[in-house]
């Protein structure tokens, strides 16, 4: 009997439409026709609504080291595992088959809240041989998803940050950043912080199928109105660039820089593991008649490969094709001004939290 797959189809606030099998899965299974419309329950069971879970873990250490030298920060925390905001491109998708959990759906949909992240933080920063580096959160999954109005993790890791005056950096798809001014104003006063607003495109229907739980572009650019009138230095993150679907470099720009940011940085779309076949799938649900002209392209700033792990060469691609999207970043961002001056976060402000939990004034 010869297998017939489902036929995948878009999945309402969802960047995925299958729980796509993780590189350690030791089964692989496939559907097909029993003659009892199985096919059919089965496909509209995957279009029904699917909701988010959230299960609780206690961290054993809150900071990761980062020794990559493409990456311009030391230290990463990050409360969560997996994101609801859904963005098909995201790299960090294949860390939930460590947890053997799908890149796919699993990843956006059932997620992992780090419930003690700010007490083990508040011991890591309290070890005699701690050396204050900049921290980054946001860095693998977005500190500001949906989750995080109830849990408010991130705001007490900001909170934990404010009172041992240690230096922070945010990078964020998600308007509640806003939340937390009352905590960011004044730590950007004091050189403590800055804010990264990641806008991938202005087309919110093309948005909405990228990243479809993140704020809308629109939303976002608000939110860096906000950050900079408060006086927080916030920069504006294209990453990633997808040749032929997020070509609206030139706009972006524009419209970030007179919302406030002052600063700007890009990445081309990475597809390391199981990313590279979800956003094939994507493509094909999505941009059918354009998907092969999109992977060629893909393929030319990858070494005719799916993904290059060269640290010279992965976040930006090499060939001819690199070259342009460089080129066409440089001179816009030259023409209207961006990064002229460089955010120089204070380290020297630091002070060790005692065990009491209170920061030490001597």
């Amino acid at each position: 009997m010869s297998e017939v797959l489902i036929p995948l189809s878009a999945i309402k606030g969802r960047g995925t439409a299958t729980r796509f099998a993780h590189r350690f899965s030791k089964d692989a299974r496939a559907a097909w026709d029993d003659g009892w419309g199985t096919l059919d329950d089965a496909a509209a069971e995957g279009n029904a609504r699917i909701e988010t879970e959230v299960t609780f873990e206690d961290a054993r250490s809150a900071i990761a080291r980062n020794d990559s030298p493409d990456i311009h920060f030391d230290y990463a925390v990050n409360p969560y595992r997996g994101c609801e905001h859904g963005c098909v491109y995201c790299y960090a998708r294949p860390t939930h088959s460590y947890l053997n959990l799908s890149p796919g759906l699993d990843f956006e949909t059932r997620l992992i809240a780090k419930r003690n992240i700010v007490d083990v933080l508040r011991a890591d920063l309290g070890k005699k041989s701690y050396v204050p580096q900049l921290i980054n959160m946001g860095s693998a999954t977005d500190c500001y998803q949906p989750v995080e109005r109830e849990l408010r993790l991130t705001r007490g890791l900001i909170e934990l940050m404010q009172e041992v005056r240690h230096p922070l950096s945010l990078v964020t798809k998600s308007s509640g950043v806003e939340r937390d001014l009352d905590l960011l104003a004044p730590m950007a006063a004091d050189r403590l912080v800055a804010v990264y607003v990641t806008i991938t495109t202005l087309d919110g229907e093309l948005s909405r199928k990228l990243e479809p739980r993140a704020a809308a572009p629109h939303r976002r650019l608000r939110t860096i109105r906000a950050l900079a009138a408060s006086g927080v230095p916030v920069g504006v993150s294209l990453a990633p660039h997808i040749p032929f679907v997020t070509d609206d470099m030139e706009q972006v720009l524009e419209a970030a820089w007179e919302a406030g940011a002052r600063s700007a940085f890009y990445h081309v779309i990475r597809l390391p593991w199981e990313v590279a076949p979800l956003f094939k799938q994507w493509l094909e649900m999505h941009y059918p008649q354009r998907a092969a002209r999109i992977m060629a392209r893909i393929h030319e700033m990858r070494g005719g490969r799916d993904y290059d792990s060269h640290f010279a060469t992965r976040m930006k691609g090499s060939g001819l094709w690199a070259d342009l999207i460089r080129q066409r970043f440089e001179k816009t961002t030259r023409r209207l001004g961006f990064n002229r001056e460089r955010v120089e976060l204070d380290l020297s402000r630091f002070v060790p939290p005692s065990a009491s939990g209170q920061a030490r004034l001597f």
